[in-house]
């Protein structure tokens, strides 16, 4: 690199990695360890790892990921479809999964508020049994 070009800075996630290494790197950041992240026009499908190890899905860790999402899906101008989230342990037991509906993307800030959007993820929380 001579001297006229500029670096990104280690904060520049934004534009200067793939978008997979963008989210794992924000996630990361949160304590959120994506062991998993497959995408599709259709679908987004992300399994993580919780650096607090609780026995189920936590809102605030569904909070963190989709705002997360969020963020990243408005700075790279892209649509997550459908997202499925795995949570598990740092051992790799399964905590529970959740999900946000494409529908659910597309209508946030048009008809359906933050709190309506909030109810309905927070809605499809499930558990592992044990």
């Amino acid at each position: 690199m001579s001297d006229d070009e500029t670096r990104p800075s280690a904060d520049d996630t934004s534009t200067a990695h793939p978008l997979e290494v963008t989210l794992e790197n924000r996630l990361m950041s949160q304590g959120v360890y994506a062991t998993s992240l497959e995408r599709t026009d259709e679908r987004t499908r992300l399994e993580y790892e919780m650096v607090h190890n609780v026995p189920g899905v936590t809102t605030h860790e569904v909070s963190t990921v989709v705002r997360i999402v969020l963020d990243v899906a408005e700075e790279r101008e892209w649509e997550p479809g459908t997202l499925e989230a795995v949570s598990r342990s740092t051992d790799g037991d399964r905590r529970g999964t959740w999900r946000v509906e494409r529908e659910w993307f597309d209508r946030l800030g048009d008809d359906l508020s933050d709190i309506e959007f909030s109810d309905l993820v927070l809605d499809t929380i499930t558990h592992a049994e044990g």
